[in-house]
């Protein structure tokens, strides 16, 4: 069972197709009725045309003539009303689908527990719209292929009437076209799953680098950014390049065959009324059901195509509806306390790294190298999976594998190095995490993360507005914001991973001594923070300085012992 109560099993292409038709059964069921009654009334037309000229025209009997020309126009009123509806209930039942499985996939990717996927933001972006609007083709599919089927037999059926081996014709040649044209089926599979792959990878990509304009820019990187989305580009137009051609040349050659079989019924209906086996008004019928035979027949062949358009995304849309939660549901075990223990843990970098924090402890870790930081902060994340790491991670006594996860979401805070804000306002970015939270704490936050002058600099106040990923603040005024933002949670445990790197000396200095008061002046609520950081203007402040070096844990002492005794420390912290 999900966060969202929906029960995962295991799904699969097909199956989400099947489910798909399952679930819009009414809608469906009428729609496909309705455009069945539409082609029962189109077959009906070129013979209704027919018996009018062998019983009325041919025989001058004008009552004859007025009758049938009464039911030709009530075909014509059953045909345009059955259509209109039935296409209205198909679409709406397909729009209805592509709806549930973006929303489906929205669920599964936003599942507290995440989701273990190789696939990057931008490709999830793609597999959420463009994927799940292609599977929900299924829903237009199936009532397509019922209605030109009812087409093929009605046409059938009649040519049967008139002459038994005009019937044959039809009935013989449509299921060996179909058959024929069924076997490029997979090679167009093939060919649209990976066009989709490809795309979705540029779409990755272009996502990446519009994230990570500024530090590409930073670093003179952006002619090999360019570089990389150039190739990414290309590969993704020959890959839509390749899988058009392919379709193009499989709707090319089915509406060829179709046509050859209707002009070819057409021709030896000729030859027989010449022979005068049939009369001129099934002359008239046999080719007006030729020409009319043409479209469904063209629909029918061309279907195993758009069926192998639908599954490849379906496939796609498997990727994420069955890859299994990255975090176990947990025993529900409650955290009490703010105790933070590490013993014998090893993930990534980290080497049996053994780590006490006390409650109500300032501690500040110093990693010499970066990646021993990014793996220490996502291991305290609690987003990486038990089993991807050896050795106990504990918060209070309880591991936290074992924790009910919103407990431990709330116990636990780990704000990246690189947050994000979210379109809205510096109100709503403030108290993202605790709407609830008093102007009085808020504003408190907001002091001691030195956000204060972002909020007065501007005359809206915290109504001021904010762009997507607070692309309409500086890089240090969006760091502060989300310091803030991490603030005003007051976790129990909170992990703050290079929150000054953005911002000048003077401020730093200001941020440091704004978390130590905000979060440790008073005895009895004091919390547990942990600074990853080598800025000494944050480790000025810590109680506790923990050194990690080659993975492992070097040395660890106050911080102006450190830096009097340590020589590594003095050159890394005071660089």
């Amino acid at each position: 069972m999900s966060a969202f109560g929906v029960t995962r099993v295991k799904t699969g292409g097909t199956a989400i197709l099947r489910r798909a038709l399952v679930r819009n059964r009414a809608r469906l069921g009428i729609g496909t009725v309705l455009v069945c009654a539409h082609q029962v009334a189109e077959t009906l037309v070129p013979i209704s045309i027919g018996v009018i000229v062998d019983r009325a025209v041919a025989t001058g009997d004008v009552y004859a003539l007025s009758v049938w020309l009464c039911v030709l126009a009530f075909l014509f009123l059953v045909l345009t009303v059955s259509w209109r509806y039935g296409a209205r209930f198909v679409v709406v039942a397909m729009q209805n689908e592509a709806h549930q499985l973006r929303m489906e996939v929205a669920h599964r990717i936003l599942d507290p527990r995440g989701v273990r996927t190789d696939l990057r933001a931008g490709e999830l972006l793609s597999v959420s719209t463009s994927d799940a609007d292609r599977a929900a083709w299924i829903a237009d599919i199936a009532p397509r292929a019922a209605a030109a089927l009812t087409a093929a037999i009605g046409s059938a059926i009649a040519l049967l009437v008139i002459d038994v081996p005009l019937g044959l014709v039809v009935l013989v040649g449509t299921p060996l076209i179909l058959g024929l044209l069924q076997l490029a089926a997979p090679l167009i599979t093939r060919r649209a799953t990976d066009q989709q792959a490809a795309v979705a990878r540029a779409s990755a990509m272009a996502t990446d680098l519009v994230s990570g304009l500024r530090p590409l820019r930073g670093i003179g990187a952006e002619r090999s950014a360019s570089q990389r989305y150039r190739t990414a580009s290309r590969e993704a137009l020959g890959a839509t390049l390749h899988t058009a051609k392919s379709s193009a040349v499989f709707a090319g050659v089915s509406m060829t065959v179709s046509a050859l079989l209707a002009v070819g019924v057409a021709g030896v209906a000729g030859w027989f009324a010449l022979e005068g086996r049939i009369t001129i008004g099934e002359l008239i019928t046999v080719v007006g059901l030729s020409q009319f035979f043409i479209e469904p027949l063209g629909v029918l062949a061309g279907l195993p195509g758009f069926l192998a358009l639908a599954r490849a995304s379906a496939d796609r849309l498997a990727l994420i509806l069955d890859a299994r939660p990255m975090l176990p549901i947990g025993s529900g075990h409650a955290l009490d306390g703010s105790e933070l223990s590490l013993t014998g843990v090893s993930y990534r970098s980290l080497r049996a790294v053994d780590l006490q924090v006390v409650p109500g402890e300032l501690l500040g870790i110093v990693a010499y190298r970066p990646q021993d930081a990014e793996a220490l902060a996502a291991l305290l994340s609690g987003q990486i999976p038990p089993d991807c790491y050896d050795g106990e991670l504990t918060v209070g006594g309880v591991r936290l594998s074992d924790a009910d996860l919103a407990q431990a979401r709330r116990a636990l805070l780990v704000e990246p190095h690189n947050g994000d804000l979210f379109s809205g306002t510096l109100a709503s970015n403030v108290t993202a995490g605790r709407p609830d939270a008093m102007p009085s704490e808020v504003r408190a936050a907001l002091t001691a993360s030195a956000a204060i002058d972002v909020v007065e600099a501007h005359p809206e106040g915290l109504d001021r507005e904010v762009a997507d990923r607070g692309s309409s603040l500086s890089g240090g005024q969006r760091q502060r914001v989300a310091l803030a933002r991490a603030l005003v949670a007051r976790s129990p445990v909170m992990v703050l991973h290079d929150p000054t790197t953005a911002v000048d000396a003077v401020t730093e200095h200001a941020i440091a001594r704004g978390i130590a008061d905000l979060r440790h002046r008073d005895i009895a609520t004091r919390q547990t923070t942990i600074l990853i950081t080598s800025s000494p203007a944050l480790l000025f402040v810590t109680d506790r300085v923990v050194v990690l070096d080659v993975g492992a844990v070097v040395a660890e002492g106050v911080h102006a012992q450190l830096t009097t005794e340590n020589a590594n420390y003095r050159r890394v912290v005071l660089r």
